[in-house]
């Protein structure tokens, strides 16, 4: 029933989900068997206060000339600065899928070929990434066409997609899986989505996990002239973003984390107005859609990303003949060691083993 159920019940079919007590032989893989952890809590938009991360939005007449400090190619993944770990934009052409929403073909456990018009990443026959450990750090998943199956080790499970955002912060350990149902069988199953991961500092590294789900309809958004802002954290104009889970680093006052995607007409242009941090906040734009922008005033021919002065006002202007997305990362440096291996982030090496 859970696979069959229209997506769009979402936020009923989390409260039914919620009750699927899954059988997880895998949790005692990250998490300590001795300790217990709460349900994982949907939050409510009104459980945390707001913050205003962005002063004063529309155009301003103060000088922008260097803004841009550096451009840079993307990788896989591609390159964050701190508090961000980790940004993948998954970019997936799927076909049609069959009765039991699988594709056309089977995985190989790590198909990450990004010749192919899409990938089937850790699945076999549904593409996606079935169960895995996260401990110490957040994740963000932001989508914008297709639909994930989460699935967790709290008992939680529940389809999203097409606009949502799910936050999850981590702390001391949950597995979880994230699948891509094909569910249509008569027209192909796009699925664009970016998978952020944002640090969490020492004192927070263990905290229970928990997540929070934040609807499209409810997300804030800016239209003007052929421009669109999508405010997923942090604030702009006075919208506030739905807030994040209570633990969350970007809970915590001064964290500066705001994080927004420009979608932008041909020739419409937006100016996210300077970070309240100023310039000890990190700033990140990802040019991930279109021909070409413009960017601080330098023109971008390619998909690349540009470390921008946070202290400054940031023009983007779309100059292609087609529509263009920008995704900007933006927060105040924890500043302490990172200590990585692989879905593990903690301090110290000796925390890791």
């Amino acid at each position: 029933a859970f696979c069959l159920n229209p997506p769009r019940s979402r936020e009923r079919n989390f409260r039914l989900f919620a009750l699927l007590k899954l059988s997880l032989v895998l949790k005692a893989f990250c998490l300590n068997p001795s300790r217990s952890f709460p349900l994982i809590k949907a939050l409510s938009p009104a459980s945390s206060p707001s913050r205003i991360l962005c002063t004063a939005s529309a155009k301003t007449q103060e000088d922008m000339s260097g803004v841009v400090k550096s451009v840079g190619k993307l990788g896989f993944p591609y390159k964050t600065l701190d508090p961000f770990l980790f940004c993948v934009y998954h970019k997936d052409d799927y076909p049609a899928g069959d009765t039991k929403m699988q594709a056309p073909r089977r995985g190989n456990g790590a198909d990450f070929d990004w010749s192919q018009p899409y990938r089937m990443y850790h699945g076999d026959r549904i593409p996606g990434f079935p169960q895995h450990p996260h401990r110490g750090f957040e994740t963000i998943t932001v989508t914008t066409q297709g639909l994930c199956d989460h699935t967790d080790s709290m008992g939680n499970a529940g389809r999203y997609g097409e606009g949502d955002l799910q936050w999850m912060t981590a702390g001391g350990g949950i597995v979880h899986g994230e699948m891509f149902p094909l569910i249509h069988q008569d027209r192909p199953n796009p699925l664009r989505l970016f998978q952020l991961w944002i640090n969490l500092p020492a004192k927070s590294k263990m905290v229970p996990p928990t997540f929070c789900m934040h609807w499209h309809e409810k997300i804030p958004k800016i239209s003007r002239e052929g421009a669109e802002v999508v405010v997923y954290a942090g604030a702009l104009e006075g919208l506030s973003a739905l807030p994040p889970p209570p633990e969350s680093y970007a809970s915590q006052p001064g964290s500066d984390v705001a994080v927004l995607t420009v979608d932008l007409q041909p020739g419409a242009s937006y100016t996210i107005p300077p970070a309240a941090g100023g310039a000890s906040t990190n700033r990140v734009l990802y040019f991930v859609e279109g021909a070409g922008v413009k960017i601080g005033g330098q023109e971008l021919g390619e998909h690349l990303m540009v470390t921008v002065d946070a202290s400054k006002p940031c023009d983007v202007q779309g100059v292609g003949p087609g529509p263009s997305q920008v995704l900007m990362l933006q927060g105040k440096p924890i500043g302490e060691p990172v200590a990585q291996h692989g879905p593990f982030v903690m301090n110290t090496q000796a925390e890791i083993q």
